[in-house]
């Protein structure tokens, strides 16, 4: 009877022991659907963008359409940087994403639009996601894009870097990111440049430059369009704008072609595009791959085959 106390109160010691300890942070072992991802740094990965990634529609009159489906469908192709254009709205003074005007199209709130973001990757918790938002009109950092974030509960997974600007190389795993729950990087065309006040709002030239948008030749020739900061070009993450426009009857108005997009997005052209791009990155793939009409083409398999997978 003794040994048989002993024995349990051995037991329930150990037991008592192994509740007192940290419980052991659970390592991503698949990282944006690949194993081999995991230990990649987020600075060294290529990731397939969607262009105007809220302006959808199957309607082909709908010219201000640049996606044939929604977010969510985008996400499950395999999408994994939306990029977004804002702008205030005049009825409700809210902050919408709009093509070119909210009265041209039109799709609700940026909390509405990160509300549904937010919804699928709270099923899908081993995706590192990138945002790319265009803020033309100057809405407040603090008072006009956090409340937005804030509101939709997307807040609690956005990364902020230790430092601003952070090179290329000092990105962390997307293992790391997973693993710390924040898994969201935003950059911001203009505002966070000057305005500092919401930190994980990050700008996007001082870490991230550009090819040319608004593209009308298709051999889509590489140039470094918008870079600023103090970090050299080399040092900086790129992204390749590589859809293809036509200026529609001659009237120098630029829309994007969906007829074209199966050859725009096909692996042959968004190779061609990123090796004329990789003279300004060290012989480094581009870092983001810019889209039209996600779901035509083989923007996945191409971006695949940058990531070497």
């Amino acid at each position: 009877m003794y040994f048989l106390r002993l024995a349990l109160s051995l037991t329930c010691a150990a037991g008592s022991l192994v509740a007192a300890l940290p419980a052991v942070q659970k390592r991503a072992s698949v990282c944006n659907g690949h194993a081999e991802l995991c230990n990649r740094s987020y600075g060294n990965i290529t990731f397939l963008g969607a262009h105007d990634s809220f302006a959808y529609g199957d309607n082909p009159p709908d010219l201000a359409a640049d996606q044939e489906v929604d977010m969510v469908s985008q996400l499950n192709l395999g999408v994994r940087l939306l990029q977004a254009q804002s702008h205030i709205n005049d009825i409700d003074g809210q902050l919408h994403f709009c093509h070119t005007s909210c009265f041209l199209y039109d799709y609700g709130t940026v909390q509405e639009y990160l509300t549904v973001i937010n919804g699928w990757l709270s099923q899908n918790p081993n995706e590192v996601l990138t945002f790319i938002f265009t803020n033309p009109d100057g809405a407040s950092l603090p008072d006009v894009w956090a409340p937005a974030f804030e509101g939709s509960g997307i807040v609690d997974l956005m990364y902020t870097p230790p430092t601003v600007p952070m090179k290329q190389s000092d990105w962390p795993t997307l293992g790391q990111l997973i693993d710390s729950g924040k898994r969201v990087i935003l950059f911001m065309d203009a505002g966070a440049d000057t305005d500092r006040s919401v930190p994980y709002i990050l700008p996007e030239f001082e870490m991230v430059w550009e090819t040319p948008f608004s593209v009308t030749d298709a051999s889509f020739p590489c140039s470094v369009d918008r870079i600023a900061g103090p970090l050299t070009t080399e040092d900086h993450m790129y992204m390749i704008n590589h859809s293809f426009n036509i200026n529609l009857f001659d009237t120098g108005i630029i829309i994007s072609d969906p007829e074209d997009a199966p050859t725009t997005n096909s692996v042959t052209s968004i190779m061609d595009n990123a090796a004329g791009c990789e003279q300004f990155a060290a012989g480094r793939a581009p870092n983001f791959v810019l889209l039209d009409f996600v779901d035509l083409g083989q923007g996945l398999q191409a971006v695949n085959q940058l990531n070497g997978l």
